[in-house]
């Protein structure tokens, strides 16, 4: 099976970045591709948000990453059909430090997922809102990424750090990283500023903007702290409908472009 594997990055918080990566992969899952969430942000929302909440099991991220466990051991299911997590865990704080001596620290998470490459459609990775090593290893372990970006006044801000970090790892780690797209989230139509951020965004990056854009909506923020998907929680909100379209719109441009 070719596996796609995309990193989800954004060193700005709070824009949307966790949701849109538990809600891609399920609805990418319900169409029947076999997907595989990967949490490498030790606050852990991405794994909560699919029902896996913090365990004593050491089944997670960090074990894989120490070499404690096997990849595929520490892979769960998830309520989704066709949809499981490589959970994270409060210890990946620690990885940043305990991978400074370590030669190839960068390509670690590229290890964790060798093994397990060949077993899904797609592999979406959760970055940690910073750009220290996790999301480094990310990237490096990455075909491509998507930019989740909130419409706000600051929504540019960060956004050229971001994107010379990609030129980066993809010069010197990764030459087959790419930018899959951007992803406008936090969508309000009632206010101005929203339209002239989104427009200023669409004149930079062009074809690169999905044209789908993420409403904000009280359902979407709800639905992680029951862990569940926007899908399992209310899949007739505005929020779902658009990571539905999201996600048929993401499919189309797997078939035209470099997808699987």
């Amino acid at each position: 099976m070719d596996t796609k594997v995309i990193a989800l990055a954004n060193q700005k918080g709070g824009v949307g970045k966790t949701t849109t990566a538990l809600n891609l992969a399920a609805v990418l899952a319900a169409k029947g591709k076999k997907v595989l969430l990967v949490d490498s942000d030790p606050q852990g929302n991405a794994s909560s948000g699919v029902g896996v909440f913090r365990s004593s099991e050491d089944k997670n991220l960090y074990s894989c990453f120490t070499g404690a466990r096997e990849t595929q051991d520490c892979i769960l299911k998830t309520n989704v059909k066709h949809l499981s997590v490589l959970p994270a865990s409060i210890d990946l704080v620690g990885v940043e430090i305990e991978l400074i001596s370590q030669n190839q620290r960068e390509k670690k998470l590229q290890s964790v997922l060798r093994p397990v490459r060949g077993l899904y459609q797609y592999v979406l990775i959760d970055c940690p809102p910073s750009l220290g090593i996790l999301t480094i290893n990310s990237l490096t372990a990455a075909d491509s990424v998507l930019i989740p970006l909130q419409c706000e006044y600051f929504a540019m801000e960060g956004l050229a750090q971001l994107i010379q970090t990609i030129r980066k790892v993809k010069k010197n780690l990764n030459r087959g990283l790419f930018i899959e797209g951007l992803v406008l989230t936090m969508y309000d139509r009632r206010n101005r500023l929203t339209h002239s951020v989104a427009s200023e965004i669409q004149d930079h990056f062009g074809d690169q903007v999905f044209k789908t854009v993420i409403p904000r909506n009280v359902r979407l923020s709800e639905s992680p702290s029951h862990g569940q998907t926007i899908i399992e929680y209310d899949g007739q909100c505005s929020g779902a409908k658009a990571y539905k379209e999201l996600g048929k719109e993401f499919l189309k441009k797997q078939q035209q472009g470099r997808g699987v």
